[in-house]
């Protein structure tokens, strides 16, 4: 039964991060642009069945959850609350799970799996970072050649500046690494 510590407001104005006391995760993201694909999770259909909710994303100790704009947060927030409390916390066994996740891209070459692993680790350590920050995320999709495609989740998602911000930022921090990648946003 995860219990809401605070409450942010994010860079997207239709998202608000709720930082939780208790864990959901353990390190293993969950987003869901509608209802269709959280049928299979109890806490994100719950959040989808209150209108106007348009996006969950959470892992570890955050939810993200993005609205159509035609709610007023406060009671909207009311409302996320009561599902969010009835969900279970995190327990040892996802632990598990944590450690058997791994970004895999299939059919890379050695050498371009060489690449992306060091990709990956900025990532890791310079980008998503920032973005959990804000209460999103990103999943790399695909690496192919010198494009990278990626899915911005939670808050970036559906953020105003993820195309005049966000893709630049993180084209400009890979080049540092791949001077000729390109990044997309699937």
């Amino acid at each position: 039964m995860p219990k809401i510590a605070e409450i942010e407001d994010t860079p997207n104005p239709n998202a608000v991060k709720f930082m939780l006391k208790e864990p959901l995760t353990w390190g293993i993201s969950h987003s869901y642009d509608n209802a269709e694909e959280a049928k299979s999770d109890p806490l994100a259909s719950a959040l989808f069945n209150i209108e106007h909710v348009t996006n969950v994303f959470y892992v570890d100790s955050c939810l993200t959850v993005t609205q159509d704009g035609g709610a007023h947060w406060p009671q909207l927030a009311r409302l996320i609350a009561v599902p969010l409390r009835e969900a279970p916390a995190a327990d040892a066994s996802s632990e598990a799970l944590v450690a058997a996740a791994a970004v895999v891209i299939a059919g890379l070459s050695p050498e371009d799996q060489a690449r992306f692993d060091v990709i990956n680790t900025m990532l890791d350590e310079k980008i998503r970072p920032y973005l959990r920050k804000d209460g999103g995320d990103l999943h790399v999709v695909g690496f192919s050649g010198n494009f990278l495609s990626v899915h911005l989740q939670g808050a970036c998602g559906s953020c105003p500046s993820l195309i005049t911000t966000t893709l630049i930022s993180i084209t400009n921090l890979l080049r540092t690494i791949e001077p000729d990648i390109e990044v997309l946003s699937v």
